[in-house]
């Protein structure tokens, strides 16, 4: 008898370990997914589904798992299983329909909508896209975007600004949460002190938004949008180095501060110290750079989700380029030895209150303070620069209207010691006059949906300058979608700008030319309009997104910097005539059944200027550029991504008697990332930027062996350089930087 027992017991103890089966079904709409992914998470164990959707996962043992199901073109959904007593598990999968359509997007209409919904075109951009080629900012970041292109302002200091489809920096506007942040003073060094880590997306909108946003959204927006403390990783870390030694750390923690209040720290630390000088010119190659910024938001748990929150940031730089000897104790600011010098310190406050009413009542803010000190060889630039902005709006549905009513108030305060802000006689400063200028406005915005196929929007934005009093900002866009997968939009709207020179361009505080206003600066007047069309093609070995953009821009007004006329001058005037930007884009999403992903974009534009009968181009704006990128998973946690972007020729400002020819030539910089992604939340990334070693052909720096030489004074230059004037600024194409490589690790806890 106990023999009997003893074997029964065996028996059931191996029955029960013996391996078991989850089996089921992916579908969608109760119409089959042949071919879907199904795995196990944590494991390399997956199947892939048979012609009916059906699967079996086989030879597991008793316990609990986390299954998925995917399949391209549909969000992957996760079920939870429990697998015991030696039983066989049924489990279906269920899958919505994903194609990167639905994603929720506030930028075109200042509250949260689906994209498929939204009237303005939006493009969202979130971290796995950035972190296929690691950078330490968003302004490098972005230049994997179509359209959307970072411009190199100065080959020593390194400063630049977003040009969107051709238009120069300053038409950029550059948002956080919703709040304008990154402008004037700090459109030429704010844009490098926005780390990756804390990024949930970015939205770009490509042009008018000017009836929501102000005055300086005639180019187009940046709307970076901050992680959700409350469902961002409880710790997160991303640090790399570059063979050039270029190191950059970004950290991340979520914490609770009792029941009701959720926090988000963030920190990033980026230096670069090595004084390279490749092309032996005698300068840096590229600008030294120490930069630390802290970041922190708070959310407030409240009773209908109403909104709460506040978030802060503090910046601080210390960048430096120019001749390799330089020598900052003995050098800085003096005549023997050309350098620039910037330091920046920036603090940034936003915040957004939800009214406890039964309307939708919301409430924002932002404060900014940027100061820098800056030396520009001999010639000194100190300025300091307060924004304090606020604005209330009311969102109400009515029938089948969406209203949006609100009114804003924004008061800039700028003084530096430049003739901006000073009145001057030949001794020196006489007086200084800070720049003091309050706009409020009011906007009024109505998204009216006719039928399940047309939408309409209309907007109005009043703004009122005591300089220029009255500004009107009127918007108008319509959706048409005839067809799930088929969507048409267009809107036509207007900007108003008014340019303060010396904190938007460069090129006023750097070089030996002198700044020449020929006239009193009128503001810049613009008239946009937009087309574009988006269509999905599911296929059978995969889903293809396609989005065509059509764009143009009149421009009356426009304020240009004249380097031809004279070369030992800038001049500033408004152009007597009419400037035009104009062209069309393609974005190509492409979704397989394999584990590729690729995605292409090409642009064409024409953007010039026309005065007195004479058309000009821009300049650096290409009429043809793109990007592009692939990206394969091998499984077991590895992946590959090769991206890219290219340039065909754009014109460059030069000097006189310059030797450099007036356009660049054609350029593709490739990069190329390999990476591993471990069960612990580990993840190992390393790969080659500038994978073909791609440099300018020619020095960009015009008499570039005597910065202090004024012209004719009788330095002798190299041989074939003729340059009259030392230039340092404008003439960039592509970065100094040739071949290198990378190495990184990310590492999350959630």
């Amino acid at each position: 008898m106990r023999v009997a027992i003893c074997f029964l017991s065996t028996l059931f103890f191996v029955g029960s370990s013996i391996a078991q089966n989850i089996k089921g079904r992916v579908a969608s709409g109760g119409a089959s997914l042949p071919y879907a992914t199904v795995a196990i998470d944590g494991t390399a164990s997956g199947v892939t589904a048979d012609e009916n959707g059906n699967f079996v996962l086989s030879h597991l043992k008793d316990g609990a798992y986390q299954v998925s199901a995917e399949f391209v073109g549909y969000q992957k959904q996760y079920k939870r299983v429990n697998i015991k007593n030696g039983q066989d598990v049924t489990v279906n999968f269920e899958l919505k329909e994903d194609s990167n359509l639905d994603e929720i997007v506030i930028s075109g209409t200042l509250k949260p909508v689906l994209k498929s919904d939204a009237v303005v075109p939006v493009e969202i951009y979130n971290p796995a896209f950035f972190a296929k080629n690691p950078t330490a900012s968003l302004f490098d970041a972005v230049q994997m975007i179509n359209g959307v292109q970072p411009q190199l302002n100065c080959n020593v200091c390194n400063t630049g600004d977003i040009h969107i489809n051709g238009m120069e920096g300053p038409y950029t506007m550059i948002l956080i949460d919703g709040m304008p942040i990154v402008s004037s003073l700090s459109t030429v060094y704010g844009l490098f002190g926005i780390p990756t880590s804390l990024i949930e997306r970015v939205e770009v909108v490509k042009g008018p938004a000017s009836s929501l946003y102000g005055t300086e959204a005639m180019g187009g927006i940046i709307n970076v949008i901050t992680k959700d403390p409350e469902h961002a990783a409880k710790l997160s870390v991303d640090a790399f180095s570059t063979t050039w030694l270029e190191n950059n750390v970004d950290l991340g923690a979520s914490y609770k501060l009792g029941k009701k209040v959720n926090g988000l720290f963030g920190g990033n630390y980026f230096k670069f110290g090595e004084r390279k000088d490749k092309n032996n010119d005698g300068f840096t190659d590229v600008t030294q750079q120490e930069r630390v910024s802290v970041f922190n938001k708070f959310t407030l748990k409240r009773p209908e989700n109403k909104v709460a929150s506040l978030a802060l940031r503090y910046v601080y730089e210390d960048r430096w380029g120019g001749e390799t000897n330089w020598d900052r104790k003995k050098h800085r600011g003096g005549e023997e030895v050309y350098a620039e010098s910037i330091f920046t310190n920036r603090f940034e406050a936003i915040g957004m209150y939800q009214l406890p009413t039964t309307e939708k009542i919301y409430t924002q803010f932002s404060y900014i303070y940027h100061g820098q000190n800056s030396m520009y060889g001999p010639e000194s630039y100190d300025a300091k620069q307060q924004v304090a902005f606020a604005q209330a709006y009311w969102d109400k549905e009515i029938g089948n209207h969406s209203l949006l009513v609100g009114g804003s108030f924004k008061y800039t305060y700028y003084d530096d010691n430049t003739r901006a802000t000073g009145i001057y006689d030949e001794n020196g400063l006489v007086k200084n006059q800070p720049q003091e200028t309050p706009i409020p406005g009011i906007f009024i915005q109505d998204e009216w949906t006719l039928n399940k196929k047309n939408k309409v929007l209309l907007g109005y934005r009043f703004d009122y300058d005591k300089t220029h009093y009255g500004i009107h900002s009127p918007r108008v866009g319509y959706k048409y979608t005839p067809h799930p997968h088929h969507t048409l939009r267009g809107s036509f709207g207007t900007g108003f700008r008014v340019v303060n020179v010396f904190t938007e361009d460069h090129r006023a505080l750097t070089g030996a030319r002198e700044v020449v206003f020929a006239e009193k600066l009128d503001p810049e007047k613009s008239y946009n309009a937009n087309l574009n069309y988006t269509f999905k093609l599911p296929t059978n070995f995969g889903v293809f997104n396609f989005d065509v953009n059509g764009f143009y821009t009149y421009f009356t007004n426009k304020i240009d910097a004249d380097t031809d006329t004279d070369q030992t001058k800038i001049i500033y005037a408004n152009l007597d005539g009419h400037a035009i930007s104009q062209g069309v884009s393609l974005n190509v999403d492409m979704t397989f059944d394999i584990p590729l992903k690729l995605m292409a974009g090409v642009t064409y534009m024409d953007v010039y200027r026309k005065e007195d009968g004479e058309r000009e181009q821009i300049y650096h704006a290409p009429k043809w550029s793109g990007n592009f990128i692939a990206s394969y998973n091998f499984g077991n946690g590895f992946s590959a991504d090769l991206t890219g972007d290219w340039k065909g020729p754009m014109r460059l400002p030069r000097v006189e008697d310059d030797y450099r020819p007036e356009y660049s030539p054609w350029t593709v910089l490739t990069n190329v990332q390999v990476s591993k992604k471990f069960n612990n939340g580990l993840e190992v990334y390393g790969g080659v930027k500038n994978l073909f070693n791609v440099l300018p052909k020619e020095d960009p720096i015009a008499r570039w062996w005597d910065p202090f030489g004024e012209p004719g004074n009788g330095v002798t230059p190299p041989n074939g350089r003729n340059d009259v004037i030392f230039e340092p600024n404008d003439y960039s194409y592509t970065p100094l930087q040739g071949i290198r490589g990378f190495l990184g690790v990310r590492y999350n806890i959630f």
